[in-house]
């Protein structure tokens, strides 16, 4: 009797328990971790490699020792992705795959979108790009395959859940705003604000489009900013941008709005 009542004790508390993550997956830049953490759910592990609050460029002692740290999660990473532009080719990529390369780890395969190119930062795009990671997901771990499509299709509501409401789509296009040069085409195609100027790092457009130009630009010419509501950034430290929202010059009659990150834009304005 006592053996039945501990079998079937333990019967039932391996049914309680959540199954363990089975497939672990790298990804270059939180871009891919965010859906590939939400559709891969319990099923998947995973971890990103350049910091998200810090261009990947300037990440060149950072992203290796990133990569120490989670060295043994690495070795045996059953799936590695990447978005596969520029940033990642140059400033990511390559350290992952010297660090498997010389301890003997083996070359990296990488999954990568059909697009570098493609907007993500849109509902739009995100959705398309949830779709293609699902499929990523599905291939690798076909076992999972319904769970994965039913996790994307709870990712697909939420996205759905931020998309503009029909009272917005008549409030916020054609408000003005000075944005991050990368989330120009979200503001402008999807948001309908219209953009007065654009601002980058300092290797975008050989530095002509730093903050300081802008602020610069603000105090030589105050009546061109004078109805601007929104400054958009897309660093999660939102320092880039504080300058921007904080440069009113003389004679500057508007006013900035708060710096704000795409989707979180403030929509009451």
């Amino acid at each position: 009797m006592d053996k039945k009542v501990l079998l079937t004790c333990i019967i039932l508390l391996a049914l309680a328990m959540p199954p363990a993550a089975g497939l672990s997956v790298v990804s270059t830049t939180s871009v891919l971790w965010d859906p590939i953490q939400f559709i891969g759910g319990d099923r998947v592990e995973v971890i990103y490699i350049a910091d998200p609050a810090i261009c990947p460029h300037v990440q060149g002692d950072i992203i290796p020792n990133r990569i120490q740290l989670q060295r043994e999660f690495i070795a045996n990473a059953d799936l590695f992705v990447a978005i596969n532009g520029s940033v990642d080719r140059e400033n990511v990529m390559p350290f992952v795959e010297k660090f498997m390369t010389a301890n003997g780890y083996g070359n990296v395969e990488w999954t990568t979108l059909q697009n570098p190119s493609m907007v993500w930062n849109t509902p739009e795009g995100a959705r398309a790009l949830g779709r293609e990671v699902t499929g990523w997901l599905v291939a690798a771990d076909p076992g999972n395959t319904t769970y994965y499509e039913e996790r994307f299709g709870e990712y697909i509501r939420m996205i759905n859940a931020t998309d503009l409401s029909g009272e917005e789509k008549t409030v916020i296009p054609g408000q003005e705003a000075i944005v991050m040069i990368w989330q120009r085409e979200a503001v402008e195609e999807w948001l309908g604000l219209s953009v007065v100027t654009a601002f980058g790092p300092a290797f975008y457009g050989d530095g002509k489009f730093v903050p300081q130009m802008i602020v610069d630009d603000i105090q030589s010419h105050p009546e061109k900013y004078q109805n601007v509501r929104y400054v958009v950034e897309n660093m999660q430290s939102g320092e880039m941008a504080k300058g921007i929202e904080e440069a009113p010059g003389p004679g500057y009659s508007g006013k900035t709005g708060d710096i704000h990150q795409l989707p979180e834009i403030d929509r009451r304005r």
